[in-house]
């Protein structure tokens, strides 16, 4: 038997989403996670049928999903600049810095609020699933998608108003005025 394909259409926000087992208000089931991939299914006025990539299907306000791009754009040899080894590349120090504080703390060279104040803003994200990736770079303010042989652009990622985010290359970005 062969598993279904997983294409996602949407993410969840940045503040995650409750669930709910059927498109009733009173069937609670659990939280997603903020910018969670997902597949939508069925809509039923605001509600929303999503399969995340697991395979396990919930109902949430469908109202609140964030659209992504129906497929990447673009085929063809990898060009200068879309080669995604530079991004792994920080993303890899940035998850090594974060390991890093990690062990102060584990260890007691660090206190939990020291550890607190060196990660805060500290944002990396990778997903990847056999030959995909999906790829975060705060610096570019995107999401990148990745098939092996090129980085495409997938979607783009806006602060929540008032935060600082910081990039894998160590830059401060974001604003205090709600805007990107």
């Amino acid at each position: 038997m062969t598993e279904p394909y997983f294409e996602p259409t949407h993410v969840v926000p940045p503040g995650g989403l409750p669930t709910w087992s059927a498109p009733e208000p009173g069937k609670f089931a659990a939280r997603l996670d903020p910018l969670l991939p997902v597949q939508l299914t069925e809509i039923r006025g605001d509600w929303a049928q999503v399969v995340c990539a697991n395979g396990w299907t919930t109902w949430l306000d469908g109202r609140l999903l964030i659209a992504l791009p129906r497929s990447p754009v673009g085929a063809g040899e990898l060009l200068p600049g879309e080669d995604p080894r530079p991004l792994l590349a920080r993303l890899e120090a940035a998850l090594a810095a974060y390991r890093e504080h990690l062990d102060d703390l584990a260890e007691g060279r660090s206190t939990a609020q020291e550890f607190g104040a060196r990660v805060k803003g500290l944002r990396i994200g990778a997903v990847v699933d056999g030959a995909e990736s999906w790829l975060l770079d705060l610096a570019e303010k995107r999401w990148y998608y990745c098939d092996g042989q090129r980085l495409r652009p997938y979607a783009v990622v806006t602060p929540v108003d008032g935060a600082v985010v910081t990039p894998v290359d160590g830059a401060a970005t974001g604003s205090t005025d709600g805007e990107p």
